[in-house]
């Protein structure tokens, strides 16, 4: 069970690193555009995210399929871009005449596709780590599900710091929602591009 402890910690401190910014920068552009009220929508995109890049981390780590690391690494960035740039068509609700609570939200079911699809990406990227990590284990099983578990404690924590920052800017200080998604988007697009030229 010690085992099981070390490898859910790895798997927290990697997707919360700093260092390694760009799973972050990928889950605060998917939840860019939702406040604190849809956090059951939030919940299922991030499922979609977690099933994704569970199905190809375990596939990964038990070494049923190959890529080219420098190319999975090339594409994470570039899903970053692509989520910040769906953003910008983001219109915010009327709600001049009816209470902020009973404003119709759209479902916008095909970000859960998206985010099921970039996850597969993500998951060959956080197996890249894992496997270092393996060694020679001699049964993966449960660090696989260890790390797994860390990762979704950690997405888990910044989903609530950017719906709680969003509560704070949008529902507190009654700025626009509209802007609010624009200016985090485009910060998020703006380190995507980087990442993108540098890698």
């Amino acid at each position: 069970m010690s085992d099981f402890f070390i490898y859910l910690g790895l798997g927290f401190d990697h997707i919360t690193d700093p260092r390694g910014y760009d799973h972050i920068l990928f889950v605060v552009a998917l939840c860019a555009i939702y406040t604190l009220r849809q956090w059951r929508q939030v919940l299922i995109l991030v499922t979609a995210f977690t099933i994704g890049h569970s199905i190809t981390l375990a596939l990964a780590t038990l070494r049923l399929i190959d890529y080219s690391t420098d190319f999975i690494e090339l594409l994470i960035p570039i899903t970053i871009l692509i989520t910040a740039i769906t953003n910008f068509f983001y219109k915010e609700p009327r709600t001049r005449l009816m209470p902020v609570s009973a404003a119709k939200e759209p479902t916008r079911p095909w970000r859960y596709g998206l985010a099921l699809v970039f996850g597969l990406i993500h998951g060959m990227g956080f197996s890249n780590y894992l496997r270092s990590l393996l060694g020679r284990e001699a049964s993966i099983v449960e660090p696989l599900l260890a790390f797994n578990i860390g990762l979704e404690l950690g997405q888990l924590v910044i989903v609530s710091l950017i719906l709680g920052l969003a509560f704070v800017v949008v529902d507190l200080l009654r700025n626009s929602r509209l802007r609010w998604t624009l200016i985090v988007s485009g910060i998020v697009a703006g380190m995507a591009l980087s990442l993108i030229i540098s890698r």
